[in-house]
């Protein structure tokens, strides 16, 4: 057969199967960018939130609207200021040649939850996307566990290639209390925020929402990875029995 005849591409064409997109999103998780069997080092969680970049991406717009809105009271500005850095943000991604996905993403969000506000003419309405995000975070979580995949098993599954994690149980035991705990944060930031919502202190419900934001989740995620740890290296150890 001649070398230069031409090669079947049809496996290169094919659309990724649903496993393959699932393990593609898991790996620009947080949990991808911690390496596997390893203790999350400073380093690793800050590359787990995007490093630097990523973390004042995500920071910086909610900073804008409380410090616009704590100084001027007034909603178009306020709503405005988060939308203008997020742009910012994507201009110089593009300057730099950097992914855009993310950026963009964040910035549509912000776009839909400026526009909710100035249709209401109230800021606090900038928030009710969060809760949205919130909700649909804790609903998927608690659907995993009544379909007996609690959510982090099947991240840390796809990410780490192993069917059969639900088998141990060592494993699926780390795999609930660590998506329980995801359910705990989610939960806990409706349970915060939304009274301040009902409440109309839109400076409060940016605060929080920056406290409760980045650094728990940053926390929460070295947790789930040294419980995760725990679990899938103990498998690999080697048995000095013989």
């Amino acid at each position: 057969m001649s070398k230069d005849a031409p090669r079947d591409k049809s496996a290169d064409d094919a659309p990724p199967t649903f496993r393959e997109a699932m393990a593609a999103a898991a790996s620009r998780s947080g949990l991808g960018r911690v390496t596997p069997g390893e203790t999350p080092t400073g380093g690793a969680l800050l590359a787990a939130v995007g490093g630097v970049r990523g973390l004042v991406e995500s920071i910086l717009p909610g900073l804008g609207f409380l410090v616009v809105y704590t100084i001027t009271k007034n909603l178009v500005p306020s709503v405005i200021a988060p939308l203008a850095v997020a742009l910012v943000f994507i201009v110089i991604r593009i300057v730099t040649r950097q992914g855009l996905t993310t950026a963009i993403a964040g910035a549509l969000l912000l776009g839909i939850s400026a526009g909710l506000a100035l249709f209401t003419g109230n800021a606090s309405d900038s928030f009710v996307p969060g809760f949205f995000i919130n909700g649909a975070v804790v609903l998927v979580i608690l659907i995993s566990f009544i379909a007996r995949r609690p959510f982090i098993g099947l991240v840390v599954g796809l990410l780490l290639n192993d069917d059969d994690w639900r088998k141990d149980p060592a494993k699926l035991r780390v795999a609930t209390i660590a998506s329980i705990l995801w359910i705990g944060l989610f939960g806990l930031r409706l349970a915060v925020e939304v009274p301040l919502y009902l409440a109309d202190n839109p400076s409060a419900l940016a605060a929080t929402k920056l406290i409760m934001g980045v650094p728990l989740y940053a926390a929460l995620l070295w947790v789930t990875w040294l419980l995760v740890r725990t679990a899938w290296r103990a498998q690999e150890q080697p048995d000095d029995g013989h």
